[in-house]
């Protein structure tokens, strides 16, 4: 796990894009998302076996990578949280900017556990 945030306070650290790693991980910040979890890993795998290629098992641990950052770090927490409630605001703007804001924290969320 990385030890050396580089933003503000952190629930934990950043954990290793390990499927043992990210599931330790989220069992401390969403545990409620342990099933879904699961079960998108068990289709990421199947369909590495189907396909041949280890592209979909790649593109979960990045899922969940992504998730977890958000979870474990309150400030993008906040932001993804306040966005998804504006998603569906009567006011047009609001609900631009909602999307807005809700595009920039997983794009953050992204780069950073791609660092």
């Amino acid at each position: 796990m990385s030890t050396l945030p580089d933003h503000g306070r952190e629930l934990i650290p950043r954990p290793e894009h390990t499927p043992e790693a990210l599931r330790a991980a989220l069992t401390v910040v969403a545990p409620g998302r342990l099933d879904e979890m699961q079960a998108m890993k068990d289709e990421a795998f199947a369909k590495a076996v189907e396909w041949q290629s280890l592209s979909p098992v790649q593109s979960w641990v990045l899922i969940w990578a992504k998730e977890i950052e958000i979870a474990r770090r309150p400030d993008l927490s906040t932001r993804y949280a306040r966005a998804q409630s504006n998603l569906e605001h009567e006011d047009p703007d609001i609900a631009r900017e909602a999307l807005r804001e809700l595009s920039a924290v997983l794009d953050e969320a992204l780069k950073a556990v791609r660092e």
